[in-house]
């Protein structure tokens, strides 16, 4: 197979400096905003973007310095596979999020729900449409059970 080579579009500048302070998903932190800044050269490209509520961020888990096939994530005690969670510590580190747009000045993209640790390396950016990206009967495997009616039954992992 064919060796795949990226190079980041821009950087992700978070408030969040450790990943102990990351909530498990930005949508639990509505209230905290963090910014993307693309290279210039891709200014262009952010034409039109401000025209969707959200997008989804691909970037690169540049923190995590191990790769595992097992994890245990925040609200297990329990071991899953790691194409069954959202570690970090993934074979290729790459990672994405569903934010939600606020403005966009020049080559920067401010939003909230955020969940990336600060200086993260951008790969992506993609518009999120509800009508290709929303689906109904959705099972959500181990995580359904720490769930009631969409919300987290256990408030308390939630930073």
């Amino acid at each position: 197979m064919p060796q795949i080579v990226m190079y980041p579009i821009g950087k992700i500048y978070s408030p969040y400096k450790k990943s102990k302070d990351i909530p498990i998903q930005g949508r639990f932190k509505d209230d905290v905003e963090a910014f993307i800044e693309v290279k210039k050269k891709y200014i262009k490209g952010l034409k039109d973007l401000d025209k969707f509520s959200h997008c989804i961020v691909i970037y690169y888990f540049h923190k995590s310095n191990k790769i595992t096939i097992k994890g245990k994530p925040f609200l297990e005690d329990e071991t899953h596979g790691i194409f069954a969670i959202r570690s970090p510590h993934r074979p290729n580190h790459i990672g994405f999020s569903v934010v939600k747009i606020q403005r966009i000045e020049g080559n920067k993209l401010y939003f909230t729900q955020v969940d990336m640790i600060d200086r993260t390396p951008l790969l992506d950016i993609k518009p999120y449409v509800k009508y290709f990206d929303s689906r109904e009967d959705v099972v959500s495997g181990w995580l359904d059970k720490h769930f009631q009616n969409g919300e987290i039954s256990d408030k308390t992992i939630i930073k």
